[in-house]
């Protein structure tokens, strides 16, 4: 069994990789009183022996190849079982897509990322990635209800992007059903290096729409930069956000400095443009950085024998993929906002 090496080494990671489909459950208690369970392969949770009241989801890996967060929480899990910091709040762990990951591939038959909110039992279709949804909202239920009603409650999933982007670091701020933003959760951000985040305006079938809208979690699809092979990431680059995260699991309370309308760029979406057709492309090359910003009626693609075009000026493009399946996202565009007093 693992239970004896992941005591000595802390490496979740490399048992998670070397058991892609399941992984029996265990718990110990480490010298401190935390509680550790491997509730399966890839899900790993933390509770202290004395918690305060707020819970974490730190998820990494729903894309397999995005490398950097799958090393940020590699050495977070290392770290809590060394007991070379110590919880002061509840975490949960979670490598989303263990089979992509050995591959270094985004997903193996299906996005992982597009298969929450229920979508994993549509359509009649049956894949690992598919069963892997519905057990990670599994944990995701039953990590943030456990400790009872009223607790603070936030999911971070970590991604990097597949191209390179104007911003560097970008997080989507899932839609919000008119509750309102948060300043603090842009404090947050900025902590972590971020300083462009993008306001969903509906619904969406992600890991981070998912927590918030069932679970009324603070929740965020943070993109830390680019794709990268492992071995690859330049770890400075990441530095910050590590340091939040650990100081949102250490600390009582994590504060940051005051914020100002010029500390982030916020934009808001345009549009949604889906594939519909075999015959889709993009008229831009494939090495344009995401928050590219395009002339009004500038052809951008063409799905089938319908044009693509800008139709405000200065439309920016953010996660364009040609070859995403038939009816799901191509590409979203966006437009800039300004932080206002709906975020409270």
């Amino acid at each position: 069994m693992y239970l004896q090496r992941l005591k000595e080494t802390g490496d979740f990671l490399s048992i998670t990789r070397e058991n892609e489909f399941n992984l029996p459950p265990e718990q110990f208690t480490l010298d401190n009183g935390t509680i550790v369970k491997v509730l399966d392969t890839g899900v790993i949770e933390f509770t202290p022996a004395r918690y305060g009241d707020k819970d974490f989801v730190f998820s990494s890996a729903v894309h397999g190849n995005e490398t950097a967060p799958i090393e940020i929480c590699d050495q977070l899990i290392q770290a809590i079982i060394a007991e070379h910091i110590t919880l002061t709040h509840r975490v949960l762990f979670i490598f989303g897509n263990p089979k992509s990951i050995n591959i270094g591939q985004r997903f193996v038959d299906e996005n992982l990322n597009r298969l929450f909110c229920g979508k994993h039992s549509e359509g009649g279709v049956d894949n690992p990635e598919r069963q892997r949804a519905k057990k990670l909202e599994h944990y995701v239920e039953q990590f943030f209800t456990m400790a009872g009603q009223g607790r603070y409650r936030a999911h971070y999933d970590l991604h990097t992007a597949i191209r390179d982007s104007k911003n560097e670091k970008f997080a989507v701020y899932p839609f919000l059903h008119g509750k309102p933003h948060k300043r603090e959760q842009l404090q947050f951000l900025l902590s972590c290096g971020v300083q462009t985040v993008l306001l969903m305006s509906e619904p969406a079938s992600t890991f981070s729409y998912f927590s918030s809208r069932h679970f009324d979690a603070d929740a965020f699809t943070i993109e830390l930069g680019k794709v990268r092979p492992f071995g690859d990431n330049d770890m400075s680059r990441f530095a910050k956000a590590k340091a939040t995260l650990e100081a949102l699991i250490t600390q009582e309370t994590v504060t940051y400095p005051e914020l100002h309308a010029d500390d982030v760029e916020l934009f808001s979406v345009y549009r949604t443009i889906n594939r519909h057709h075999e015959d889709f492309s993009f008229t831009f090359a494939d090495d344009v950085p995401n928050f590219t910003g395009f002339a009004k009626g500038e052809l951008l693609g063409h799905d089938g024998e319908q044009e693509i075009r800008a139709e405000v000026e200065g439309e920016a493009i953010i996660f364009p993929n040609a070859k995403v399946a038939l009816g799901q996202r191509a590409l979203l565009t966006v437009v800039p906002t300004k932080l206002t007093d709906e975020f409270i």
